[in-house]
């Protein structure tokens, strides 16, 4: 696994700006990923299963930038506040791994697998989340630390927040390009408006109404 750290440009006079107008500090990380978002489903009822899926990728790409923004500290020798990581991973495991990758795998990926289209993706999109898992496993470890200072710890951490990082974006993007598209091509209209019905009852059952 290599161990560079992702460049972020974000200049050291504007950190501590951009970590108020992020929420970080003034309001907390899990703020940045559903602040202004509690509407959206709500607001406008024909959303289609693709762009359901989608919508949520946003909050996956919300929580990368806070990724970012921690490799870009460490590369400037600063130190993490553990509860930020925890607060950051725990809104990938939340709402990312068990509820929107269980979409994908639970609705998606099989018919896909049954019409014999996109199985070399959809395969290697199945080790990606496992493989996601795992480092949000050992990121979560270490936000239970009482602190994240010295420099085995700081290497580790950009270590695990730079492979995350390398993998989810071209992850969804895959997704988002290629997959989700293609979604019309092999089940029927009917079948295609009974899978966002499903989207919908899944996220109330464990979010609630305007979860999202």
């Amino acid at each position: 696994m290599e161990k560079e750290i992702v460049p972020v440009i974000i200049d050291t006079n504007s950190r501590r700006d951009f970590l108020r107008k992020s929420g970080i500090v003034a309001i907390g990380i899990g703020s940045i990923a559903f602040t202004g978002l509690s509407s959206c489903k709500e607001d406008e009822e024909d959303v289609t299963p693709p762009e359901d899926l989608m919508r949520e990728h946003g909050v996956l790409n919300r929580v990368l930038l806070v990724y970012d923004h921690f490799l870009a500290m460490l590369a400037a020798n600063q130190s993490i506040n553990p509860q930020w990581l925890t607060d950051a991973a725990q809104i990938i495991k939340t709402f990312i791994e068990d509820y929107h990758e269980k979409q994908e795998e639970d609705f998606l990926f099989p018919r896909f697998e049954k019409a014999n289209k996109l199985t070399d993706l959809v395969k290697v999109l199945r080790v990606q989340h496992l493989a996601g898992r795992l480092v949000t496993q050992k990121l979560l470890q270490m936000g239970k630390q009482s602190s994240i200072d010295s420099d085995g710890d700081k290497q580790k951490l950009a270590t695990l927040l730079s492979s995350f990082i390398r993998m989810y974006r071209p992850h969804e993007a895959r997704e988002d390009t290629i997959l989700f598209p293609a979604i019309r091509s092999i089940i029927s209209k009917h079948e295609f408006n009974s899978l966002g019905e499903d989207f919908e009852k899944r996220e109330r059952q464990l979010f609630g109404e305007g979860g999202f």
